[in-house]
């Protein structure tokens, strides 16, 4: 924390803690602007000040390359770099320590943070999921798919009693012998942020649009596969990699996986249970 007191030049940074999925990430900022944009962005998952993960952020008036190059992570032992057009980082993964430059937005710091969040959830077994969720009568259930599978359509569905955690990505940690689902930040199509919440997980369902409602069991290989389909990590890593395919392994043999195939019409959430 000392070390992250003050910038080079002598500058004070202003500190906010995000915490999503019970992990608060302390970002410190000289900039005014982006502090106060931080807050309006992440409203909702903001904490005092704690201990726990660090990002040091450099805020650049320029872009640092191509703007539309793709996202590139790579690994040297415990340093992960990071960069794409609008930010370059760096994140310490045994000090839990890291530094960005980047420009005055807010969708880099939320790169970042995803990249961030899936490496430490890699360490404890957990990871981000392209699912939307939300909890009902104390429990969670996700709804996973790639792009156009209906998890905005399904999320846009749910009923008042319904809590959503997200459209888009689900965050998952082990809790106890099973998992937790827990509310996200990252919003998808409906451009609202989840509720900062959590609940244990009832079931997974794999999306599909028919012309019907149906539910259908999945074998345990079906559901790994269409997992490691969906779960994000954004660096091809042997050892990450293979830490995934291990928690997807485990997630499928604690917790039931259906195919939910679905019309646009609310009575879909009668088979959510």
């Amino acid at each position: 924390m000392t070390q992250l007191a003050t910038l080079e030049t002598g500058a004070e940074l202003k500190a906010l803690t995000i915490a999503v999925g019970g992990i608060p990430v302390t970002v410190h900022s000289t900039s005014d602007v982006f502090h106060t944009m931080l807050k309006e962005r992440y409203a909702g998952f903001c904490e005092p000040s704690g201990s726990g993960p660090e990002l040091k952020v450099e805020i650049s008036e320029s872009r640092f390359g191509d703007p539309d190059a793709d996202l590139q992570v790579t690994r040297d032992a415990s340093l992960w770099r990071m960069e794409r057009g609008d930010f370059r980082a760096e994140w310490n993964a045994q000090a839990r320590r890291g530094r960005i430059r980047q420009t005055a937005n807010p969708y880099s710091m939320d790169s970042v943070l995803r990249i961030v969040h899936s490496l430490i959830l890699a360490e404890e077994g957990g990871f981000l999921l392209h699912a939307a969720s939300a909890i009902r009568n104390g429990k969670a259930f996700l709804f996973s798919g790639v792009s156009g599978a209906g998890k905005t359509t399904i999320s846009r569905l749910a009923p008042p009693d319904a809590t959503l955690l997200t459209d888009e990505v689900s965050f998952l940690r082990p809790d106890n012998d099973s998992y937790r689902a827990w509310g996200t930040p990252f919003a998808g199509e409906l451009a609202k942020l989840g509720e900062n919440c959590s609940a244990p997980v009832a079931t997974l369902f794999l999306l599909a649009k028919g012309p019907e409602h149906r539910v259908e069991p999945v074998s345990q290989l079906e559901a790994t596969r269409a997992l490691m389909r969906n779960i994000l990590f954004f660096a091809h890593d042997p050892e990450l990699v293979e830490r995934v395919f291990e928690s997807a392994c485990r997630f499928v043999s604690k917790l039931p996986v259906r195919r939910l195939t679905f019309r646009p019409d609310a009575s879909v959430w009668d088979l959510v249970q």
